[in-house]
Parts: structure tokens; C-alpha cells; sequence
């Protein structure tokens, strides 16, 4: 692998970067902050016009586009290297574990938050895992299909695909008996 230049690091450490990854790192730090964020506010259950959708799903679309930058410049082995949620939601339980401050009176509004973190972080890990392997293996399939030509069908027909996928199971799995089958329909049918 070529290396390009010598790159400032913290501490004075500098070190080299191969120009094949130069934004790998910045790609990750987004996706991660985004697939965090989506999480978060996932468990909420918007109403917009006669669409219901949770909340991750107004922001969560932004991971399918990293998700195909890291297939198609990175790799397909390098798009599944990417995660941060299940440290969200251990950190989440041990905060809500933990007694709070003899001031802190906000300890339910805490729980109740988090408390739902680790059933949507389960949902969230199954539909992702499933979602960007459709995805990749879709865009994958694409490129050789269409000899490397065509990069918005390739893109296009993994992200129909991948947001099915997510879609689908996302929502079976973090509102199932949290909602009746009318309203879990009418979710994945409205995304």
C-alpha cells in the first residue's frame, strides 16, 4: 500500500496515512455520531400527516449513504467494521443502574430514556446487521452486473433494498407488544 504524506496527530505523534483511506476516519466519526443519534430518538413515535415513523428513521437514511461510500471506496469487508451502539446502550444501563446524586432529581426521566435504549439497540443491531449486508452485498452485486458503470442505479437499488430490509425488521422487533399490528403496519408503511 503507496503511503501519501505525513499527517499531524494529537501529541506531537505524526504518522502516515495511505491515500486509499484518507477519509475513512471522518466517514466513521459521522456514521457513528448519526447511527448514536438515530437511536436515541428512535423510540419516539412521530405522527407526520398520516405517516407514523419513529424518530431514528427522519435521520437514519444518512447511514445508507456512508454505508455505500464505505462499500464502494473502502471496501466490502470495511463497512462492516463500523459500530458504536452497544457501547450507547451498556452505558446507558449502567447510568440508570447506578443510585443518583442526593440532588439529582431526575432519575425517572433517565430511566424511562434509557430504559428503552437496550430493546431498541437490540432491533437496531439486527436490522442494521441484516440492512448493510443487504446493502453491500446489493451494491456489490450491481457493480458486477453492470461492469462498474451506473453508480446511481448501484446506489439507488441497494438503498431500496437495504431500507426494506431495516425497515421491516427494525420495527417488528423494537415495537413488537409495544404497539398493536394495525400501528406496526402502518409504520412500515409509511417508511
Amino acid at each position: 500500500m503507496a503511503v501519501s504524506r505525513i499527517r499531524p496527530f494529537p501529541f506531537g505523534y505524526r504518522r502516515r496515512v495511505a491515500p486509499r483511506f484518507r477519509y475513512l476516519e471522518t466517514l466513521t466519526i459521522g456514521f457513528v455520531i448519526v447511527l448514536v443519534v438515530s437511536n436515541l430518538v428512535g423510540p419516539k413515535v412521530c405522527q407526520i400527516g398520516p405517516l407514523v415513523v419513529s424518530g431514528a428513521q427522519l435521520l437514519f437514511p444518512v447511514t445508507y449513504i456512508c454505508g455505500d461510500v464505505f462499500t464502494e471506496v473502502y471496501g466490502y469487508a470495511a463497512s462492516r467494521r463500523v459500530f458504536g451502539m452497544g457501547l450507547l446502550a451498556v452505558m446507558g444501563q449502567i447510568a440508570v443502574a447506578r443510585p443518583p446524586a442526593p440532588g439529582w432529581h431526575d432519575q425517572q426521566a433517565v430511566a424511562t430514556v434509557f430504559g428503552l435504549v437496550p430493546r431498541f439497540a437490540i432491533a437496531s443491531l439486527v436490522a442494521y446487521w441484516a440492512g448493510e449486508f443487504t446493502n453491500s452485498y446489493t451494491l456489490a452485486r450491481l457493480k458486477v452486473l453492470t461492469k462498474g458503470r451506473f453508480l446511481w442505479t448501484r446506489t439507488l437499488g441497494s438503498t431500496i433494498t437495504r431500507q426494506f430490509v431495516d425497515t421491516v425488521l427494525l420495527v417488528l422487533i423494537a415495537f413488537w407488544s409495544v404497539m398493536s399490528h394495525g400501528e406496526i403496519v402502518t409504520m412500515i408503511a409509511s417508511s
